[in-house]
């Protein structure tokens, strides 16, 4: 008898167990939990490189597509007594906004052919110490000619900077005059956005994207 006893007791007691599972997986059919966190932002550094002043703009883009501002500046470099300084601290205080604000992706702009052989070295050189704070962190660079930028932003490659400003301001909902320099970096972050999104809408590397 006491042996039919322990026995009932633990029928008792795994008839109990298997309701509260069965209790469980309604609840959880119910209410079900999500498969995973939405993705998070992907966040865009655009440079505007110069060998007096660099452009920085920061943007986010969400997965639908949406853009948000992050940050802006100018870096203004023509307080150092010699170019090579100048350099130094473009170095340096991109390096700082990149460890601060931790983008996913980077755009430059490209460097432009220019009358003045001294103005295009010394603009190539800016832009050489840009990239070396880019990739000196492991960060990718895409590049974009400016007439490239003013098509995806204003709508024609012969914008200007006035009109540049004015849609960066209206695309990212700021009310506060943007500063030239810092409007071409947001400009290039905003026209690597959008060829990611046509890029993923295509399922084809940028290269071929821009062949066709």
């Amino acid at each position: 008898m006491r042996g039919e006893g322990t026995r009932s007791r633990r029928r008792d007691a795994l008839s109990a167990l298997h309701l509260e599972a069965a209790s469980s997986s309604r609840s959880a059919a119910m209410n079900p939990r999500p498969s995973s966190l939405a993705p998070a932002p992907c966040r865009i550094l655009g440079i505007d490189p110069g060998s007096q002043r660099t452009g920085i703009g920061i943007i986010e883009v969400d997965e639908a597509g949406r853009s948000r501002h992050v940050f802006n500046c100018a870096i203004n470099l023509l307080d150092n007594e010699t170019f090579a300084a100048r350099l130094k601290q473009l170095f340096d205080e991109l390096g700082a906004i990149i460890l601060d604000y931790a983008p996913h992706e980077v755009a430059v702009e490209r460097v432009f052919v220019s009358r003045n052989a001294d103005s295009a070295l010394k603009l190539g050189q800016a832009r050489g110490a840009a990239i070396c704070a880019v990739v000196s962190r492991g960060l990718a660079i895409s590049e974009y000619a400016a007439r490239e930028v003013k098509q995806s932003v204003v709508g024609t490659g012969s914008g200007d900077k006035a009109q540049v400003q004015h849609m960066v301001g209206v695309l990212l909902n700021l009310h506060e005059k943007l500063q030239a320099d810092a409007a071409d970096a947001l400009a290039i972050a905003l026209t690597h956005a959008h060829v990611r999104a046509s890029v993923a809408r295509l399922g084809l590397p940028r290269v071929a994207w821009r062949r066709r």
